[in-house]
């Protein structure tokens, strides 16, 4: 599967909150719902607007990073899940979900 496909699977908010929850990691998802409530969006809704916030913001490195990750992940769709979440949790300077930077 081709990055921009993975991509545009995360717009649908359901398949977002299916892959995060996939992860297994319930201290991001926890992080997730708390951002989430912060800004009145669901968690998935607010996983598929970091999918959005990190192709329009991240950096050249954001993106070598994201493929670097992907390339050696047995599930490079969750891989690339968690790294735009984890992009759009930044603290301080960080692009929010909402779309202002912080």
């Amino acid at each position: 599967m081709l990055l921009g496909d993975v991509i545009a699977r995360f717009d649908d908010e359901v398949i977002a909150l299916e892959t995060l929850v996939g992860l297994g990691d319930l201290a991001l998802l926890r992080r997730v719902e708390e951002a989430a409530a912060q800004h009145a969006l669901t968690p998935g809704e607010f996983a598929a607007q970091a999918v959005s916030i990190f192709s329009t913001s991240a950096s050249d490195e954001d993106w070598v990073s994201l493929i670097g990750v992907m390339g050696q992940s047995r599930d490079p769709g969750q891989a690339c899940l968690k790294r735009m979440v984890e992009f759009a949790l930044r603290p301080a300077g960080g692009a929010h979900a909402c779309g202002h930077h912080g």
